[in-house]
């Protein structure tokens, strides 16, 4: 039996690090890169929920990346993967991309979309991209994809990259840690969705305004981290997008 107490931490999105540049306006919820402070590099299984802005042209050169599981969700716009598994795409608003750094990966994430398809652009991408730590070492790298639809993102929280054991066969990627999920749904004024019941959980507002039950309003770029807690709901007070980490692990002391 637990002997966690329950708390419901809300973090701010003013309160967030920053990276600013020419090309990129990236908020960070946990420490991240030279960002750093020792009481906030994690929670649950959440290493890193960076909210990103690259403008057209522009993003991520190749560099390497190692034991990861990386969940790219975009928001608005587009965004070029290309990795050195050899694979190459474009990611885009419903579509969920999973890549497994495993025993090491190199790629690069770009505003480009023009150098595969369709003419140039002056639109930025928006997106939210999340490690979660696998629960092996040495894993063999890999990609994996899955398209979304508006329909069933419209329904409820959706498990769009999961490694739970419940989760096999619906609609979801596979992440390796069998003790996190990610699910995502895009809520009208007025609809709401009742979140999971975890030891562990993290909601994000990426987009829109919402209401958690008991705890008030919440805007874009908020987050809350749960603690041996769920079940609350989560309302929609105009058009908005949710994302839930639900996470039956913590990172060991």
């Amino acid at each position: 039996m637990s002997t966690m107490s329950p708390t419901i931490d809300i973090r701010r999105a003013q309160d967030r690090f920053a990276t600013k540049i020419s090309w990129l306006d990236s908020k960070h919820s946990f420490s991240f890169g030279h960002q750093y402070d020792a009481d906030n590099t994690h929670h649950g299984l959440l290493l890193v929920n960076n909210d990103d802005t690259v403008t057209p042209g522009a993003g991520f050169e190749t560099h390497p990346h190692r034991d990861m599981e990386i969940v790219t969700w975009v928001l608005r716009g587009s965004l070029v993967h290309q990795d050195s598994t050899g694979h190459s795409g474009i990611i885009y608003p419903g579509l969920a991309q999973r890549m497994s750094a495993g025993t090491g990966i190199l790629h690069s994430e770009k505003n480009d979309s023009w150098r595969l398809e369709g003419d140039s652009h002056s639109d930025p991408v928006h997106f939210v991209q999340m490690w979660v730590v696998p629960d092996g070492a040495a894993k063999t790298p890999g990609y994996e994809q899955l398209e979304i639809t508006d329909e069933r993102l419209g329904s409820g929280l959706v498990p769009v990259a999961s490694g739970l054991p419940q989760h096999a066969g619906e609609t979801a990627i596979h992440i390796g840690n069998r003790y996190a999920a990610l699910h995502a749904a895009r809520l009208a004024p007025g609809q709401s969705v009742e979140l999971p019941e975890a030891p562990f959980l993290h909601l994000f507002v990426p987009r829109g305004t919402v209401t958690l039950e008991g705890a008030g309003e919440l805007v874009e770029g908020d987050a809350v981290r749960f603690t041996a807690t769920g079940g609350q709901r989560v309302t929609a007070t105009e058009a908005a997008e949710v994302l839930v980490w639900e996470m039956h692990a913590t990172l060991a002391a």
